[in-house]
C-alpha cells in the first residue's frame, strides 16, 4: 500500500467506506418459507445487497416455477407484507448462473427502500418471494437476514 499515489489511497479509503456501508445477503427461496407454506420443488438461491441510504442491488433465480413476478416485501418471516421493490425479469441477460428451465430476476437500477424499509431489512424483515399462476400470493421466498 506504500507504493500507491495518494489519490490511489484515497480511492481506496473511498471504496472501503463504500463497501462497509452495505449489507450483502445470501438468500435461498423455498416453498416451506412461504406463508401459508406451498408444496413444490421450486427453489431459487440470490443475492441482494442493501445500503445505508436504502440502496438495493441484487438478483435471484429460480428452478422449476414460472414466475410471473417477483418482489422484496416488508414482512417478518410467518408474515406477509406490502411490496417494497418489484424486481425484473432477465430474459434478455442470461446469466452464467442459469441453465436451462430456470429464470433470472434482478433489482431494477436505481431501486431504493424507503427509510422505514431499510428500519424493517435490519429487523430481518425483508423477504423476497416468486409469484406463479398456480400460486399467485408467492410459490418461494426467502427472507434476507442481514447479520
Amino acid at each position: 500500500m506504500n507504493d500507491l499515489s495518494p489519490r490511489s489511497k484515497i480511492s481506496l479509503a473511498i471504496l472501503a467506506m463504500a463497501l462497509a456501508a452495505c449489507a450483502s445477503v445470501n438468500v435461498g427461496l423455498s416453498g416451506a418459507n412461504e406463508s401459508p407454506s406451498v408444496n413444490t420443488s421450486a427453489s431459487g438461491k440470490g443475492h441482494i445487497n442493501v445500503h445505508t441510504d436504502g440502496w438495493v442491488t441484487g438478483w435471484i433465480t429460480t428452478t422449476g416455477v414460472k414466475g410471473t413476478a417477483a418482489h422484496l416485501h416488508t414482512g417478518a418471516a410467518g408474515t406477509n407484507g406490502p411490496v417494497a421493490v418489484p424486481l425484473v425479469r432477465n430474459d434478455s441477460e442470461r446469466s452464467a448462473l442459469m441453465v436451462n428451465g430456470d429464470e433470472g430476476w434482478s433489482v431494477p437500477h436505481n431501486a431504493r427502500l424507503t427509510a422505514a424499509q431499510y428500519e424493517s431489512f435490519k429487523k430481518g424483515e425483508v423477504y423476497v418471494n416468486v409469484h406463479s399462476a398456480a400460486n399467485k400470493a408467492g410459490e418461494i421466498r426467502g427472507q434476507l437476514k442481514p447479520y
